[in-house]
Parts: C-alpha cells; structure tokens; sequence
C-alpha cells in the first residue's frame, strides 16, 4: 500500500483567486438548484422562499432566535417535542443581525446558510488541494453541490454552516494549527451533536502527533530531520508565531478547546431540565431520536419488501448503504489522513446507526465530505470534455430533485 501523491501545506489558507474556479462552480449549480426550486414551486403556486425558510427545522430555529429556549409541542402519542434538542450557533447568528436590520431571523438564516455555504465549499477545496491538488479541490467541490438532497446547503439549516466550521477545522489539523483546529470544533459543537465527529479528528490526530513526536525523539538526529510530520500518509506543518515548530501547548490548548462547545451545551441543557448530564439524551428520545447500532434502520428497509413497489425503495436504500460503505473503504484503503477517516466515520456512523427519521439520514450525511475525495480524484484524471458533461448532469438531475423534495415532503 503507498501514499497517494500529496501536497505541502501552503503558508495560509488557499488563497480566493486560487479557489475561485470552485466557488464559482459551486453558486452556478447552486443557483441553478434555486431556479428548479423557483420554477417548480410556482408551478405548484407554493412559495420557494417559504419552503426554503420557513418550514420543519428552520421553524425551530428561528423560534429559538426569537424567544428563546423552553418551547416544546407536547404530541397525542405522548412525545414531547423541545427546542432544547437544537444547539445555539444557528439561532444566536439570526438573532443579533435581526435586532440591528429590517431582516427577520429566518431572511438572516438564509443569509447565513449561503455564506456558510460557500465557506463549505471553500473548505472542501483547501483540505483537498492540500492533499491532491487544484483540479481534484475542484472536482470535490461540485461533488459536493451535486449531491441528490444538497437543495438543504441553501436553506436555512445548519448543515452548511456545519460543514463549512468541519472543513476548516480538518484543514487547520493538516496544516498543524492546533489552536485554530480546536477553536473552529468548539463552535462545530455548538452547531450540531454531530460536533462530536470533529472533536474526535481533532484528538486523534493530536494523539497521534504525540506519540509520533515521543518516538522522534527517541530517533538518531538524522531520521528526526529528514522529514516533515505525517498524519497517515498526509505531511502537515505546525505553526506557531510564524515558526514551524508548534510547542506541545498548543496541541494541547487546541484539544482542550475542541469539546468545549457540545459540552457546554449539553450541560447547559442538563441544568435546564434538571436531568443532570444526561438531560440532553432525555431530550431527543421526546423526539425519538437516540443511537441503537442501525437496529431501527434495518427493521425501516426490511420493512419496505413487504410489498411491491416498495421493495425497489428497499432495494435502493441497500446500494445506497453499500455504497456510502464501499466509499469509505476506498478512504481507508487509499490512506486518507487520520483525521478526515475518524470524521467521515463518526459522521457516517451517527448518521446510520440512529434511531431518528429516516427521511433525515440522506441531509444527516452531507456533511461528510471526505466520503467523496475517491470520486473527486477518479473525475480530476479524466479530461474536462468527460468530466464535465457527468457533473453537468449530475447538477441538473440534483436541482430537478431537490425542487421535487422540498416541494413534498421535504427534509424533516
């Protein structure tokens, strides 16, 4: 097994006019995505915007911008449904901008979710120009606008503002800043549970620094200065005060920061409810939601061939498991670095292994980028007169579906 071909880190962040033919690739599917929607909703005499702003989650969240915490909807079955179960990032960016301007917190949620959007797409192509190159960063990023559900990347969720604080804290571990790699996951958890997925990259690549740097040490001086540090398979830099020798204190300054955020959070809730630290938990089981190893997913699909047509829905759901499964093998097996594996793993792993609703799953795995770098690399060696008619197609088969989706029944 070898590397693949890698890249040194550069001295920041790529800069925009290196990044700029994927972020314009990126608002045109996007935009095309929002013309589809526009056009299938008046069609339909239904409200794009409405759709986009003002339905199932982001309802939550602007109810949080604007009241607070402590709504919840009691159902007939006895669940109880709390704003409690979502995490504050999202709700306190509406909030202020909408105490300040004419804008409303679900016209701020919007706003947000196209910026952070772009910021996503930006991270994608920073971590996979680093590790591959420009033209694979490209690929990556289309990729990512093409998917089937990514009419949520415009909506005001926050996937893409998850997203966007994942990429750049992945990006920040590669390139050896520990501080901005731990900072950046601590607002991650205080945008999603799966916040979790970017803490743990955090600390397994920090641990691995660690025990890399102890057997260094204990190396001849000719082995310690032969070559940069790596974190399976990828090199990476440290900075620190313009240096390229982070002291040990801020890897682990950089760990103790990435929890901070879900942990606050969950505690906060915790105290609210008077349920102690497993208060958050309580919380989603009101929405059953909870972690059972993929049991409840399994009965879902066995349950679709209990009649016809339906089984081919369960038939789809299985190539679609088996190939979010296959893509990750090829990560492993193609050496990704240690971070963006315990990533893609964990988010992959909440995503399946839940008990939530399975309507949900497709948009709960957007975020896991990483998941499509084979892909990226397979399109990046093909020319652009075979690589672009694919993603074109794939743009407009993702914008007529993504406008059939939300104008039905939507991503709960």
């Amino acid at each position: 097994m070898t590397d693949l071909e890698t890249r040194a880190a550069p001295p920041g962040a790529p800069s925009l006019r290196r990044a700029a033919p994927a972020l314009l690739g990126y608002a045109a599917v996007r935009a095309l995505g929002l013309l589809a929607l526009a056009l299938w909703s008046a069609a339909r005499d239904k409200n794009a915007y409405t759709l986009l702003t003002a339905r199932w989650d982001s309802l939550w969240y602007t109810r949080v911008a604007e009241l607070g915490y402590g709504y919840e909807v009691r159902l007939p079955n006895g669940d109880v449904h709390s704003n409690l179960a979502f995490f504050p990032l999202l709700p306190w960016l509406e909030r202020l901008p909408a105490t300040v301007t004419p804008l409303s917190p679900a016209d701020v949620g919007f706003l947000v979710s196209l910026l952070a959007s772009l910021a996503a797409a930006w991270g994608i192509f920073a971590v996979t120009d680093h590790l591959h190159g420009r033209r694979a960063g490209v690929c990556a990023v289309l990729l990512w606008a093409v998917l089937p559900v990514a009419i949520v990347q415009s909506m005001a969720y926050s996937e893409s503002l998850f997203t966007a604080l994942a990429a750049w804290s992945l990006y920040a571990v590669l390139t050896g800043r520990w501080v901005t790699a731990g900072a950046l996951a601590l607002l991650a958890g205080l945008t999603r549970p799966v916040g979790l997925a970017v803490v743990a990259a955090v600390w397994a690549a920090a641990i691995v620094a660690f025990a890399r740097d102890r057997s260094a040490a204990g190396a001849p001086s000719s082995v310690r200065d032969g070559s940069p540090a790596r974190v399976d398979g990828a090199p990476f830099q440290e900075h620190a005060g313009g240096t390229h020798r982070a002291p040990g204190a801020r890897r682990v300054l950089g760990m103790l920061l990435a929890p901070l955020g879900a942990a606050a959070y969950v505690l906060w809730v915790g105290h609210r409810t008077g349920r102690g630290p497993l208060g958050y938990l309580d919380v989603q089981a009101g929405w059953r939601n909870g972690f059972d190893g993929g049991l409840a997913f399994a009965r879902f699909v066995a349950d679709k061939f209990t009649s016809f047509p339906s089984a081919l829905a369960g038939v789809g759901l299985i190539v679609g498991v088996g190939l979010i499964v296959w893509l990750y093998v090829v990560c492993v097996r193609q050496r990704q670095p240690l971070p963006l594996l315990v990533y893609a793993g964990v988010v992959t792993a909440l995503a399946l292994c839940a008990s939530s609703y399975f309507g949900s799953k497709p948009r709960l795995l957007m975020p896991a980028f990483p998941l499509l770098l084979p892909l990226a690399l397979t399109l990046a060696r093909l020319r652009t007169t075979r690589s672009a008619p694919v993603l074109g197609t794939l743009a407009v088969a993702s914008a007529v579906y993504g406008a059939f989706w939300l104008n039905g029944s939507g991503p709960p």
